[in-house]
């Protein structure tokens, strides 16, 4: 069976993330049922250009829009293999950490948390504040692997797509649906 990843961008910088999640899925073979809150859509235009969303729209497997709350992806009985979250405003990380489903991206993490299916926020401001922390301790505790999309400067990095590259497959890793994409850590000199 085809695995079914769910991606999720919501309006924080870092869209370029979202969209390498996503091609990088499409090329491990898996289904992605993509949803794009409105304030990721002003970002991802605004990011990575005037047709990002139209492109994107274009090779997600199922596209789903933020306020479907009744779309397959918002149910249960819905099987996936993971949700990854990228970026992920503090907004949408504490509707996610709080059971504030107001929008399908949200009800579609609600419902990863509590069928107990990876989800992986790529939670992205600095710096934080007490609200943001308590709200990524609440959503870890729910289940959730919040992984801030810090670089992995030890790979030496020479472009800020490579940079973009080793963070998405890094949240891909963490779903534990596919084998390691990600480049590891060498052990050192």
């Amino acid at each position: 069976m085809t695995p079914r990843i769910v991606v999720g961008i919501s309006g924080a910088s870092g869209a370029a993330i979202g969209l390498r999640v996503v091609d990088l899925l499409l090329g491990l073979g898996a289904q992605t049922h993509v949803v794009v809150t409105p304030a990721a859509e002003r970002t991802l235009r605004q990011e990575a250009g005037p047709d990002a969303l139209a492109g994107l729209r274009a090779r997600a497997s199922v596209w789903h829009e933020a306020g479907d709350i009744g779309a397959a992806i918002a149910s249960g009985s819905f099987p996936t293999r993971g949700m990854i979250v990228a970026p992920c405003s503090m907004r949408t990380l504490a509707a996610i950490a709080y059971g504030q489903a107001e929008n399908l991206l949200v009800r579609a993490a609600d419902v990863h948390l509590k069928e107990r299916r990876p989800l992986v926020l790529l939670a992205r401001e600095t710096p934080l504040h007490l609200g943001h922390l308590r709200a990524m301790t609440a959503a870890t505790e729910a289940g959730a692997v919040i992984m801030p999309p810090v670089p992995a400067f030890y790979l030496q990095p020479d472009s800020v797509a490579a940079i973009v590259d080793q963070i998405a497959r890094r949240a891909i890793d963490l779903l534990r649906a596919f084998e390691p994409v990600a480049p590891a850590w060498g052990g050192g000199p």
